[in-house]
Order: structure tokens, then C-alpha cells, then sequence
């Protein structure tokens, strides 16, 4: 009955939602509609009822509901603060305007201006951060009247049990109490014993206490490897009594990867990775970056034709570079460009080793003699990378992501630490490019470049892109 009821309000939220961002269409439609005499109120009331129209607002209403989930806005969430609601929900926002945005670029919306986005955003903005905040002020005082809490008990009296508890006990707005704890005598106890913390019994009183108490989780957290025995009964105790059991989920104290369970081989599974493993999200980014490769390839054609016109004119040899590059988990790929050197370039690297001026393994030469003439303003414009926009489509590269690096410099990496960036899809811009690239020591490049597999979100990919276009215009660290 329980699951059902929370199943049932998800949903109602859910529902609430796309209330939302239909009201907040309506009204940036008719302000927009308002401030520009070219297009009426009738006229627009005249194009919605199209089916083609009708199938565009609700493949928009799909994605906004997509967004709003990746960034779990819809999960079950005591311990998260009001503000990050309100940021999750803003960043989710701000995401959905970009994609009407590029919708309305692709199939030529007309209502979709940009006095329109900035309209709909801020009143997205407003009624979702106001739904949120009026929600959680609900839920809290709900909580701290006692009400629909959930009681908890903890197995293992660890330093990280009695962080968790103190977690709870200190933040009580988010229903949860601490009935105490549960452990046998072992050589640590005595510190447990300073905290002040309740020791209820031990674990072979537990099935007693369970059948006596309200109990609604038990958060294990006993060593697995010296206490399986105890700890797999408590687990089938708990099962027996229909108990919710948590396991802390870090068993190697691993430092950067997250665990979480999930079903391999129709099998449950605790698995740990490094970078971003949530299925909507890297759907949502895969789907951005085709949509927008394919309209930067449309509106960049003419640059795209004049470049190649310049090399082929200017130079001998092919219009485009392919060189084989190290991308996602190692895999090998040929990544295009236009050619900006001689060509004979790779064979004339040998003699220019010495005057190599990057540190590390990654060969760079500011005035580097193979470039061409026109290679040189490429590059300053990199009007050079324009072609990665085919890797990208076909799935070898994102928009944001590490840069690919040539094979020859992936062998050169002495370090285990640094071949983590590869474990997320490369990318054409990313924290380097827009930090000063060529500039930038190699080991800061590669921290750069970790950063951004540890923070990655939607919203950071959508920060760099917003960050690139002045970066290019400068030609901050081009060479």
C-alpha cells in the first residue's frame, strides 16, 4: 500500500510538472506574441491546432519530463537541501530551453524566438523553484511533526556508522530517526560507547527486537569480510520481516569511483565506476550531440566549403587529415580534420622533436614549421576541428569531452591515474580547451581533464559550449 501511494503522488508530481511548462509556454507565448506585431495571438491559436505542431509540443513535453528525471527530480529524496533542488531543477530548465531552442532552429518554429526562450525560462524558473521549495517546506513540516517518519536501525558501530547516524540525527527534517544501534562486543566498541549513541542489543537479540519494534530500515554497516557470517543473517533476518536493508555501498574505500547496484547477466550486482553511469542523462547527451552536430554542419557549410577550397588550392596534398586517435575505453578511431601542414608532416616529427614545448608525452610547437599558410589561420579559428563534427555523428567523439589524443602520445603516459580520461567519450571542446589548451603545463591538462569526468553533468557540458565561443573568438592558446 505504501509503494503504491508513493508510486501514485510521483506521478501526480509528474502530471504537475507538465502543467507547468504548458503554463509557462502559454504565457512566454502570448508576452512574446505581445512585443512582436509580426505574429498575433490568432495566428499562433491557428498554428497549434496543426498535427505537425501538435506532434512538436509533445515531443518537447517528452523531453522536458526526460530532464527533469535525469536530474532526479523524481526520486524519493530526504537528505538533499532546498538548494539543490532548486538548482537541479533550474539546471533541467535551462537544458530544455537550449533544446526548444535547437528544435525550433531544425524544424523552422517561427512562435520560437529568442525574447520567446528567455520568456519561457524565466517562468519555468520561477513556478518550478516556487512547486519545489512549497513542496519541501510541505515535507519538513510534516517531518518535524512526527508524522510519516521512517525508523531507523543501524548494524555496526564503525566510524562510518556513527557518521551516518549523526547525519540523521541532525537533520531531522527529513523524517528519518536513529532507534540505536546494534554490534557484538568487539575491540572498538568502547569508543562507540563515548558517543552517546544507544547500543540496543546485539546481533543474536535481534530477531527479538524486530519483532517487538517499529523498525522500517536497517542500514548495514558491519565488514564484510570479517563478519559475512553475521552480516548475511542479519541481511535474511530482515528479508524474513519485510525490512528495507542498506549496505554501505563502498566495501574497497575506493577514493573517485561510485557504487550502485544494478542487474548484469540477470543478476544483481554491486558496481563501481568513475564516470557518469545513469542511462538518461548519456542518452540526453548522445541525443544533444547529434542534434546540434547536425545544425552546426548546416550553418557552417559555407565556412566548411570555403576551408576546404583554401586547402585544396593553397597546398598538395588531401583536403582532410585523418589520424588515428585513442578514445573511449582505448578504442581506436580515425579523427578528421582539415589538413593544416605539409604532407609529409608525420615523417618531418623527428627532426622536430627537440623543440617540442609541452611538458609530458603530447608533442606541440607554437610556431610549428610543417604548418601551412592557411593552416595557421585555420588553426587561430579552429576552423580546422569543424570536421570532428562527422566523428562526433557517428558516436567516436561528443561535442565535450577530453580531447583525443594521437597514439603516439597515449604511449607515452607513465601514469595509471591519467588514462582515466578515457574512460568517457572524447570530445571537439572541454575544461582545456577553454582554459588556454597549448598553454596549459601537460599534468594541469590532465587534471582539467579528471575534473571533468568527476563533476560531469548535462549542465557542465552546456557551461563549456557557453564557455568555448568566447575562447574561439580570442584564440586563447591556439597554436
Amino acid at each position: 500500500m505504501e509503494e503504491r501511494r508513493h508510486r501514485f503522488l510521483i506521478n501526480l508530481l509528474k502530471v504537475f510538472d507538465l502543467v507547468l511548462v504548458t503554463l509557462s509556454f502559454g504565457a512566454a507565448t502570448i508576452l512574446a506574441a505581445y512585443s512582436d506585431n509580426r505574429v498575433s495571438i490568432a495566428e499562433f491559436l491557428s498554428i497549434r491546432v496543426k498535427l505537425s505542431n501538435c506532434v512538436i509540443f509533445v515531443m518537447f513535453l517528452i523531453v522536458w519530463h526526460i530532464l527533469l528525471q535525469s536530474y532526479g527530480l523524481y526520486r524519493s529524496k530526504r537528505f538533499p537541501t532546498r538548494e539543490a533542488d532548486i538548482l537541479e531543477a533550474m539546471k533541467a530548465i535551462a537544458l530544455s530551453t537550449a533544446c526548444l531552442g535547437a528544435g525550433a532552429v531544425l524544424f523552422h518554429i517561427r512562435m520560437v524566438t529568442p525574447l520567446f526562450l528567455i520568456l519561457f525560462w524565466s517562468f519555468g524558473t520561477v513556478l518550478v523553484a516556487v512547486s519545489r521549495v512549497a513542496l519541501r517546506e510541505t515535507l519538513d513540516q510534516i517531518f518535524q511533526r512526527g508524522r510519516n517518519l521512517r525508523y531507523v536501525l543501524i548494524v555496526g558501530t564503525n566510524s562510518r556508522a556513527m557518521e551516518c547516524a549523526r547525519r540523521i540525527k541532525f537533520e531531522p527534517e527529513r523524517g528519518y530517526r536513529v532507534l540505536g544501534f546494534v554490534d557484538d562486543d568487539w575491540a572498538m566498541l568502547s569508543e562507540f560507547q563515548k558517543s552517546g549513541f544507544p547500543l540496543l542489543c546485539d546481533t543474536s537479540e535481534l530477531p527479538e527486537f524486530l519483532r517487538r519494534n517499529v523498525v522500517d530500515e536497517v542500514v548495514m554497516y558491519l565488514p564484510l569480510r570479517s563478519n559475512y557470517e553475521r552480516a548475511s543473517k542479519v541481511a535474511e533476518l530482515c528479508e524474513q520481516n519485510g525490512i528495507l536493508i542498506r549496505f554501505d555501498g563502498d566495501i574497497f574505500s575506493l577514493k573517485k569511483a561510485h557504487s550502485r547496484a544494478e542487474e548484469f547477466a540477470g543478476q544483481p550486482y554491486l558496481t563501481a565506476s568513475t564516470a557518469a553511469r545513469d542511462w538518461w542523462p548519456l542518452t540526453i547527451k548522445r541525443t544533444l550531440d547529434i542534434l546540434f552536430s547536425i545544425i552546426l554542419l548546416i550553418l557552417f557549410s559555407p565556412v566548411f566549403l570555403l576551408a576546404a577550397m583554401l586547402v585544396y588550392s593553397t597546398s598538395e596534398g588531401p583536403i582532410f587529415y585523418l589520424q588515428e586517435r585513442v578514445g573511449l575505453n582505448k578504442r581506436r578511431f580515425r579523427m578528421c580534420k582539415f589538413r593544416t601542414m605539409v604532407r609529409n608532416a608525420e615523417k618531418l616529427m623527428d627532426r622536430l622533436e627537440s623543440l617540442n614545448e609541452v611538458s609530458g608525452p603530447v608533442f606541440k610547437i607554437k610556431n610549428d614549421p610543417r604548418i601551412t599558410r592557411i593552416g595557421k589561420l585555420l588553426r587561430r579559428t579552429s576552423v580546422d576541428e569543424l570536421p570532428q563534427l562527422l566523428n562526433v555523428l557517428k558516436g567516436e567523439m561528443s561535442l565535450v569531452g577530453p580531447r583525443p589524443l594521437p597514439v603516439r602520445d597515449y604511449e607515452g603516459f607513465n601514469e595509471d591515474w591519467q588514462r582515466r580520461r578515457f574512460s568517457v567519450r572524447p570530445g571537439i571542446t572541454c575544461l582545456w580547451q577553454i582554459a588556454g589548451r597549448n598553454s596549459i603545463p601537460f599534468e594541469q591538462w590532465m587534471r582539467l581533464d579528471l575534473q571533468y569526468v568527476d563533476e560531469w553533468s548535462l549542465w557542465l557540458d552546456f557551461k563549456i559550449l557557453a564557455r568555448t565561443i568566447p575562447a574561439v573568438v580570442k584564440g586563447v592558446g591556439a597554436a
